[in-house]
């Protein structure tokens, strides 16, 4: 998995590549935690390239949002894949997540 994160206004975007399982869950977690500490409350995750996610990867998610509610922020998702939107489904998260179709829709939504 990788991590790209750009700055849209006040929207920090972390935009996720590859698998998140496991083994690099935690990595995702870090990378939430460093950007709700450095005071950023308003994220949103583009899982556009992101193929597979395992139940690890959904707890980070759940986590940091969370974090993020703790100091009236939010956390949104923007172009799961198929794949992904049902693992999130079956979950249940697509009850507490706000997703969206594009990542620019997501950061307009804030």
């Amino acid at each position: 998995m990788n991590i790209q994160v750009a700055a849209e206004g006040i929207v920090m975007v972390l935009r996720a590549s590859g698998r998140i399982d496991s083994m690099n869950a935690p990595q995702l977690g870090e990378s939430f935690n460093e950007h709700i500490t450095a005071g950023h409350t308003h994220l949103v995750l583009d899982l556009s390239a992101v193929d597979y996610m395992s139940s690890a990867g959904l707890r980070e998610l759940v986590n940091a949002l969370k974090k993020l509610k703790r100091v009236a922020g939010d956390l949104r998702i923007a172009q799961p894949s198929k794949r992904v939107r049902e693992v999130m489904e079956m979950a249940g998260l697509d009850t507490i997540f706000l997703i969206f179709d594009t990542s620019a829709e997501a950061v307009e939504s804030f």
